[in-house]
């Protein structure tokens, strides 16, 4: 089918020869209206396209409602405002400071092409907990991902307690008796926007990979798990993330989801911390009071619940069932992302009374598995604890289900980037900058590269890239050139190794891991006797 909109940009493309790349102005017509992004040289973006109705009133903890159309050409130049959140967290990425519940926007970058190519698609899902995080952060920008040969879209959920309260009332109104799992809505609403409007950018509705980090790489998994989310997508890439532990009914470590039953007590009690005794009184509260009450930073607990509905349940439980979106994934973690969550200075004292709290009787067991007989080992072990039971068990247990379970294929990958700032390894979020080709930009957040890129980090930055981007056309990361990246399977257990010298070795720390392994088994026998 021809698309006027590219012929428009090819023209503009060709006006632009020979002449400074001035910005030209291009329209799109999708769901509610006319679109007019912004072509910089040879790539087009779109910014602030709404994809929902504004979650205001008495849609403020509600699913997602259809778009309002609005009359004439909307100027799509501008990031739409972030979710509600600590102002703090977007200083620190660089972003615009705007925030406000009127956040359901997404954004498009795409290179000016004929439509027929029916370029393959990557829709980003940011990260923070799901208490933080915008699309307007510089280190997300597409631009560069879209030279590479893909439309990058990145999409906007709602956060804390706007996204993520349950509540008996609310769960009562719902024709599906759940609450609590709005921001996942909103995730999957904007797949269906991309399923609907993306061929007239000139993307593949049949190529579109979902790809996030930390939070967003949790929503991945999540949405891989989720019935509402089937065939939505054809790819998952998840940058240290993954949810594959039982629900949490307490304080247990390396347990995030709560049982809607559980959800919804605690919901009750976010009410009574506001002063007032029902959702309606709730919703009539100014935005700005909700966000005081969860607290600053990613403070509030509020996390992504088991509904029955968007969640079924346990997704190790849905993978060994065969429930589950069958598709090809890539997944893994960093060296030391660890860090971002252990304090330092930990002593082996210290880290014993820690584990025995978070890991009940199977404590022994953990301590065994991590060394802790010198202040420096328990500081080290702190950290590949975190590590690996907030992240490494998760993307290992993914791959290993996929293996098993599905026919799309499993890429596991561990990135091992080192550098005088970070001796023992990459921290969390560090390898954000690499895939997005934004090494050493404003907003790199607490663990991006500081100063100017080397040629070794362009490289591997490029090499990611390439990655990424075959996996996307294709769900195989291999390409003409590139270091062999073998799938993940039960019996040949390989990762990818991202760093100077990136190449397929056994996956790291399979002792840690398999300790773990049986550490949630244990934890998932147990919850199914609650």
């Amino acid at each position: 089918m021809k698309n006027p909109w590219f012929g428009a940009a090819l023209a503009a493309a060709a006006l632009l020869c020979g002449r400074p790349a001035a910005a030209q102005g291009l329209t799109v017509s999708v769901t509610g209206g006319r679109v007019k992004g912004v072509l910089t040289d040879g790539i087009v973006s779109f910014k602030g396209i709404p994809f929902a109705a504004p979650p205001l009133g008495a849609l403020r903890w509600r699913p997602p409602q259809p778009v309002r159309p609005w009359a004439g050409v909307r100027m799509a130049d501008r990031f739409g405002p972030s979710c509600m959140q600590d102002p703090s967290i977007t200083r620190l990425f660089g972003a615009p400071p705007a925030l406000g519940e009127d956040c359901l926007y997404l954004n498009v970058w795409t290179p000016a092409r004929p439509a027929r190519e029916r370029l393959p698609v990557m829709v980003w899902i940011y990260g923070g907990g799901f208490a933080a995080g915008m699309t307007s952060a510089p280190a997300y920008d597409g631009t560069q991902l879209a030279r590479k040969g893909v439309v990058l879209v990145s999409i906007a959920y709602r956060l804390g307690a706007f996204g993520f309260l349950a509540d008996p009332e609310l769960s009562a109104e719902s024709p599906h008796h759940v609450s609590g799992n709005y921001g996942l809505l909103d995730m999957i609403a904007a797949l269906k926007w991309v399923r609907a409007n993306i061929e007239r950018f000139g993307g593949d509705p049949a190529r579109v990979t979902i790809f996030g980090e930390s939070a967003g790489g949790v929503a991945v998994s999540m949405l891989a798990a989720s019935p509402l989310a089937k065939g939505l997508f054809q790819r998952a890439i998840s940058e240290s993330g993954g949810s594959m532990a039982p629900a949490r009914f307490g304080r247990e470590t390396g347990e995030n989801v709560p049982a809607l039953a559980s959800a919804e007590m605690a919901g009750r009690r976010f009410l009574a911390r506001l002063g007032v005794r029902d959702i309606a009184a709730a919703r009539a509260l100014p935005a700005d009071a909700i966000e005081k009450a969860q607290g600053p930073g990613l403070g509030g607990g509020f996390w992504p619940v088991f509904d029955g509905y968007v969640l079924p349940g346990d997704e190790y439980d849905l993978y060994r069932e065969s429930r589950f979106n069958d598709t090809p994934i890539l997944v893994g973690t960093n060296a030391d992302e660890g860090r971002a969550f252990a304090a330092s200075g930990v002593t082996p004292q210290q880290l014993e009374a820690e584990v025995r709290a978070g890991f009940g009787k199977d404590a022994r067991a953990i301590l065994a598995a991590y060394p802790h007989a010198t202040n420096a080992e328990a500081e080290q072990s702190a950290r590949d604890i975190r590590r690996d039971s907030m992240f490494a068990w998760n993307t290992w247990a993914w791959a290993l289900l996929q293996s098993e379970k599905g026919k799309g294929r499993a890429y596991l990958y561990y990135f091992d980037r080192r550098s005088p700032q970070a001796p023992l390894g990459p921290s969390h979020g560090a390898e954000i900058g690499y895939v997005f080709g934004t090494l050493g930009g404003p907003g790199g957040g607490p663990a991006g590269l500081r100063g100017p890129p080397g040629p070794a980090d362009r490289a591997l930055s490029d090499l990611i890239q390439s990655f990424w981007v075959n996996f996307a056309k294709t769900g195989d990361p291999n390409g003409p050139g590139l270091p062999v990246w073998p799938a993940f399977i039960v019996s040949s257990q390989q990762a990818m190794f991202l760093d100077e010298h990136a190449g397929a070795h056994p996956v790291p720390n399979m002792r840690q891991i398999r300790t773990l392994d049986g550490y949630f088994a244990l934890r998932r026998e147990e919850a199914r006797t609650r």
